[in-house]
């Protein structure tokens, strides 16, 4: 009572002596004598001068602004002695011990038309072949065919092309990793650029010659760096250059987020357009380790009419070659209809190399690849040498090769072939060019000019394949020909030989993978901010001053983004020092992404924008690092203001963490509202902390909120946490920092229990317990032969249970916004922690697992979740963050085959309850049993895998795993229609809970400035409430001609969420409703766009 007296007397003096000097300023000029005339009338001129006065002495009052408002802050707390929370409650303990927070009291609904759950129980379109079902038919025996090992023994009848002479196109290719076993640049320059300046020269010698090119990484540096000559050349050369799928990289399909994957192929499609005027039509994919269902959506989306695929399991090849099933219809599980079908053509062999594409016989196939000749470096494992093709022998190599074409043509329903013809940077000599396309244009004319073998051969690109497949089938571009399949599912896992199932790399680096994902969030928040922010500045006319410059920072970060999206490098099946290179691009645009969310923001919430002004060398605001802390006490000034942005499409109530280096903290909201806030500690070690402060706040959907942070007297809203440690029975000092406690115990084998108003052991209003128990396994890997690598999972047998010498400490800290607990082992920690907030943010497990195995060799640790839900043998992984796959345990099959990508999320249910497991970074998931999920943390291995890598995976990071757990019932009056079958969809609390770990608030401090902070406000760009079933995907700025300055167009991408609405509904904490689909873009006045229903 006698400090709070204190500071209202000293508070009150500077108030008086504040007013005092401001009565003295304006006497001085009343009662100046060289002012006074004429018995004291005042002149005109000097009535201008005395205005003048008063605009400089306004001018000072808004300089030192900071001062004023502290002053009013600080008398605002002396006359507001409760310090209480909007809704006029303090945070108290309930009879039962959890903690009653005061909420804002605003009232909140959630209203989804039943017309939005239709979309799920709705009919689906039929297919013919469903992956599901493909699975649980096969036998997976691999029984030796023969030449062809994986096959079986192909025969055909003379005759059968009489009346319709056999196709062939065959299209030289040369796949181009954007880094794997040297990095992008390294390959650029040792290979690939030679590769396009070859191309130029070589396609220009004969019309007749075809090329195509996939990765636009690549040649969007050639062609930045080639001279007028060759980029002319490339104009011109018409239809012999195809460029297939036009995205930045070939990229990976198991790990990738559909943002991502989206993202990369729209800045490859963006140059095209631009500098070549191409958009692509055929996809091509033949190196991603498997292929998703969501990549045929994306190419169909963007108007492509076609696609070829390669990496299947070789049954599945088996299977669909016997039944002439290699070509179909990829239809969408969801489609009732047929909109969403792409035709696609599955390579039937081994490989994309030339072994195994002319025909099903290696052997044959090598002898014409004509690099292969002797003398070469590289040669035929069969031992059979390719013959350059002279008059002496070309009736006779003409005929082995054609027997090839027939062979394969006899797995297609058409009489047309493709045969690809190249490998990995192939075409980087001039010398191949022209071995390789003058010893088939011998072929081609022999059998072209002998009507007897009724074959037609030429060079060809995709798109002329694909073109003579609905020619002969009588269709148009893109649509089904008659009779054949159309299949819905994807095709995972991969295994190209044996039991080499290629499940290993779905976790495979994950610090990787993590890092990935925040830098999407990064890149979206962004690309948001800069695009609302440009067009505020257009509107006010101040384009001029604002740094549009920061566009080329955009353009960097999604070339980065973009380039990690290869199949080599989210994957994590690089070498480590293409890794380090890869890490080093990501770090680079992550601090560019974080400069122009700074300088974005810095616009949007200044109050007056006249008096904005942008210096590149003083930034308005900072960004904070989880490591940072957010200091209160400068040599000038008593309080900071914070703005956080909140990337989320919807308005947001959760719980903000800042460190601090006072335990004196008091948060106000921008109108002066007192926060409640929970201080604890921010923990060094098992027993080392420092300070950290929590807050509840509010934030608009996609906006920006200011909130003022300050070193204060104690307030009833500040409550301090209560922390117990737990220790396993040895002697350990515990430091801690005033005023925060720690107690300390021997440890027990008796439960205990945190809770919060939404969660406890059981949910609070369920009588009925589920058990769910986390445990920790390891695997090793095989003793002898094949071993685990980057790309394989070959487990020596069942999981082992961790274990380790001493019983882990335990932490358990219980507060009014959260409550956690702690666990210690050797090798990792897990941090589970409730936020006692309403809504999304409070109806989710927030789990941590901070993994470091350095010290391991050839170990993976696993996390299993026990539960006692009967999901017997099915459960459900999502493809790329954007559809739910459903998936069956398989005993035929060994354990690593039942193994999936799990990007964002996974579950299992029965028909009570949906246990969900969403994830910050993409990691594999199974199911092993009934009732259990089961997630692969980290691997360690200390061997290459034989596929081409030559390392082990030895370089790993200690790396924080972010998961939410969420527990919903199933409504007993809603049967799910698509129970056990090939199609399931998240909840719509399941959408938001993985929208909010994906896309976690950025706190954004303004640092203090000598001139004083200007007026501040509350950036909420959204008009109306954007439905709750729409997902703000992006809001990209599009690039000019240049590249690097962005026109005055605006791409909006939204996603309308598919919902599973037969789980029980739970307060959201916001408005949420939903409109049938129906959402209207418009521009306001005030020039950003805004989204109104």
């Amino acid at each position: 009572m006698k400090l709070k007296k204190q500071v209202t007397v000293c508070g009150g003096a500077i108030f008086c002596v504040a007013v005092f000097s401001l009565y003295l300023m304006l006497d001085r000029v009343q009662h100046d004598p060289a002012r006074r005339q004429n018995g004291g009338n005042f002149p005109r001129s000097q009535i201008s001068v005395l205005q003048n006065r008063i605009e400089q002495l306004e001018q000072l009052l808004e300089e030192n602004h900071q001062i004023i408002s502290h002053i009013k802050d600080s008398v605002l707390e002396l006359t507001d002695t409760g310090a209480v929370s909007p809704s006029g409650q303090l945070p108290f303990r309930s009879a039962n011990g959890s903690w009653v927070l005061p909420f804002d009291g605003r009232p909140t609904f959630l209203s989804v038309k039943p017309q939005d759950c239709q979309f799920a129980l709705g009919r689906r379109g039929q297919t013919d072949l469903q992956m599901l079902d493909v699975y649980s038919l096969l036998s997976f025996d691999n029984v030796d065919g023969g030449v062809w090992k994986q096959g079986f023994e192909i025969t055909y009848e003379p005759t059968e092309w009489d009346n319709e002479p056999l196709q062939v196109f065959v299209v030289p290719h040369s796949h181009n990793d954007p880094g794997w076993v040297k990095t992008f640049d390294k390959y650029y320059n040792d290979q690939t650029q030679h590769i396009l300046n070859n191309m130029v020269v070589k396609l220009a010698e004969d019309p007749r010659r075809k090329f195509i090119w996939s990765e636009i990484s690549f040649f969007v540096k050639w062609w930045e760096s080639a001279d007028a000559h060759k980029q002319d050349v490339i104009l011109i050369l018409g239809g012999q250059l195809e460029i297939v799928t036009g995205g930045w990289v070939m990229t990976d399909e198991a790990n990738a987020h559909y943002f991502a994957m989206i993202d990369q192929l729209i800045e490859g499609h963006q140059w095209l357009e631009k500098n070549l005027g191409v958009t692509p039509r055929s996809g091509w994919a033949v190196d991603p380790f498997g292929h998703s269902a969501t990549m045929p959506y994306l190419l169909k989306r963007a108007n492509l009419t076609s696609m070829l695929i390669q990496r299947v399991h070789y049954s599945v090849k088996k299977h669909f070659s016997s039944s002439r099933s290699l070509e179909f219809m990829w239809r969408q599980a969801w489609d009732p209809e047929s909109g969403t079908d792409l035709f696609c053509h599955m390579m039937p062999f081994y490989s994309y190399d030339v072994p195994h594409t002319c025909g099903p016989d290696p052997k044959i196939c090598c002898q014409f690849d004509f690099k292969r000749l002797p003398g070469s470096r590289v040669n035929c494992p069969w031992k059979v040498p390719p013959r350059a093709i002279s008059d002496a022998n070309v009736a006779e190599r003409a005929n082995v090769l054609l027997d090839q074409y027939r062979k394969k043509s006899k797995l297609f329903r058409s009489k047309v072939v493709l045969v690809p013809l190249g490998d990995d940077f192939r075409y980087d000599k001039a010398l191949e060019w022209d071995q390789q396309y003058v010893n088939y244009q011998k072929l081609f004319d022999y059998m072209n000019s002998h009507p007897e073998m009724h074959v037609q051969a030429q060079f060809a690109t995709l798109t002329d394949y694909f073109s003579a497949v609905y020619k002969a089938n009588g269709v148009a571009q893109g649509q089904r020909p008659p009779g054949y399949p159309v299949l819905s599912g994807d095709f995972f896992a991969y295994a190209d030989r044996e039991d080499h199932y290629w499940s290993g790399y779905y976790t495979s680096r994950p610090f990787y993978k993590n890092l990935d994902r925040v830098l999407e969030s990064h890149l979206r928040g962004a690309e948001i901010l800069y695009s609302l922010a440009v067009a505020h500045a257009r509107h006010a006319g101040m384009e001029g001053r604002y740094p549009t410059s920061d566009y080329s920072l955009l353009t960097d970060a999604r070339r980065n983004i973009g380039l990690f999206q290869h199949h080599d490098a989210i994957a994590g099946t690089a070498k480590e020092a293409v890794v380090i290179d890869y890490g080093t691009r990501l770090l680079r645009s992550l601090i560019g992404l974080k400069r122009v969310i700074i300088n974005a923001a810095h616009f949007l919430i200044m109050k007056n924008k006249d008096v904005y002004r942008f210096y590149q060398t003083e930034p308005f605001l900072e960004t904070v690092r989880r490591a940072d802390y957010f200091s209160l006490i400068h040599a000038l000034y008593l309080f900071m203001y914070l703005v956080l942005f909140n990337p989320v499409e919807q308005e947001r109530l959760c719980v903000v963490t800042v460190l601090v280096n006072s335990a004196r903290v008091r948060v106000l909201t921008e109108d002066g509202q007192t926060l409640p806030v929970q201080l604890s500690a921010q923990w060094s070690s098992a027993v080392q902390m420092s300070g950290e402060a929590s807050f509840m706040a509010r934030l608009p959907a996609l906006g920006l909120a200011v909130f003022h942070l300050y070193d204060s007297v104690d307030s009833p809203m500040t409550l301090r946490s209560d922390t117990l440690l737990r220790l396993p029975g040895r002697s350990q000092s515990v430091r801690g920092i005033d005023p925060l406690p720690v107690r300390s115990q021997v440890a027990d084998p008796q439960p205990f229990y945190i809770q919060s108003q939404s969660l406890t052991i059981r949910r609070k209003d369920d009588p009925q317990e589920v058990r769910v128990q986390i445990q920790f396994f390891t695997y090793g890997t095989r003793p002898s032969k094949d071993k685990s690598g980057a790309y394989l999972f070959l487990p020596d047998g069942n999981a082992k249970p961790y274990t380790q010498r001493d019983p882990p400490i335990v932490r358990v800290v219980e507060g009014p916004l959260f409550a956690e607990v702690v666990t210690y082992y050797q090798h990792f920690q897990q941090t589970i922690r409730i936020h006692n907030v309403p809504g999304v943010d409070g109806l989710s497990l927030d789990i941590t697992t901070m993994v470091d195995i350095r010290d391991q060799t050839n170990k993976e640790l696993a996390m299993r979740l026990l539960t006692d839900i009967q999901s017997e043998d099915t459960f459900y992984t999502d493809l790329n963050g954007f559809q739910i796959q459903p998936r069956r345990y398989l005993q035929k099959l060994p354990l690593q085959a039942n193994f999936y990508p799990m990007p964002t999320m996974a579950y299992i249910q029965d028909s009570q309850y949906r246990l969900t497991l969403h994830t910050g970074q993409a990691l594999g998931v199974s199911s092993l049993a009934s009732g259990q999920l089961e997630v692969i943390l980290d691997r360690r291995l200390m061997q290459d895998d034989n596929r081409g890598l030559g390392q082990g995976l030895k370089d790993n990071k200690r790396t924080a795993n972010r998961f939410r757990l969420l527990l919903e019932r199933r409504s007993s009056n809603v049967t799910t229609a698509t129970e056990g079958g090939p199609v399931s969809f998240p909840s719509l609390l399941s959408h938001m809970t993985s929208a909010i770990l994906n896309h976690e608030v950025l706190a954004l401090p303004v640092i203090p400035k000598k001139r004083g902070v200007p007026p501040l406000r509350t950036f909420s760009p959204l008009a109306a409430a954007l439905p709750c079933d729409f997902h703000l995907l992006n809001l990209r700025s599009i690039q000019n001609q240049d590249a690097h300055s962005p026109s005055p167009y605006t791409a909006l991408l939204l996603h309308r969420l598919g919902l599973d609405c037969g789980l029980e509904a739970q307060n959201p904490g916001f408005n949420c409703s939903t409109t049938q689909g129906k959402v209207s873009p418009r521009s306001e006045n005030r020039g950003s766009l805004v989204i109104a229903t």
